[in-house]
């Protein structure tokens, strides 16, 4: 490969990044489709939840090299280059990708923390409660929030591949290729 094609391409290192969070997002919104599938009680039911808790905390520990990653090695070109509106539709898309992969674990783990519950994993408590003075209704009104962002965000993970493939197949510009 030539210095060329280096230059043409994310690092190593933020191309990993981005093919492990997209993994771990993949698995997180899997176990938690799943859960509702098992009965209230079951091993697999309670083991489907710790491990979505686990895709989300291991997003949200890795979010912050994500970005520095991103900060430091910088983007590659895109070429040819894409018309400004394409390229500002792609800076608002990153940025509620970003939003999305920092606050949806975080909910998560408010959610935990208000209804009084500790972060377990596999009956592992990773993360205990620290409130005092649980508040059920709170933490359930909070979940409801993780949840509808939750949704929200398929159409947002929908539109960033699409347009991914739309910059191939329609525009033949490198920007996929700059991230495989």
């Amino acid at each position: 490969m030539s210095s060329n094609d280096l230059s043409s391409r994310y690092a190593a290192s933020s191309r990993w990044m981005h093919w492990t969070m997209f993994a771990l997002v993949l698995l997180a919104y899997l176990f938690i489709n799943v859960f509702d599938l098992f009965p209230k009680g079951t091993a697999t039911r309670v083991n489907l939840l710790a491990s979505h808790f686990l895709a989300g905390l291991a997003v949200l520990l890795l979010v912050l090299p994500r970005l520095w990653l991103r900060l430091r090695n910088g983007q590659p070109p895109i070429v040819p280059p894409s018309p400004h509106w394409s390229e500002l539709a792609a800076k608002l898309t990153h940025l509620a990708l970003y939003a999305f992969l920092l606050i949806q674990p975080i909910l998560g783990v408010v959610t935990l923390q208000i209804g009084g519950k500790a972060v377990a994993l596999f009956g592992v408590t990773v993360l205990p409660s620290f409130v005092a003075h649980p508040d059920r209704a709170l933490g359930h009104q909070i979940e409801e929030i993780h949840s509808w962002i939750g949704t929200i965000f398929y159409y947002v993970i929908a539109l960033h591949i699409l347009a991914a493939l739309w910059h191939h197949y329609r525009r033949h510009d490198n920007t996929l290729q700059r991230m495989l």
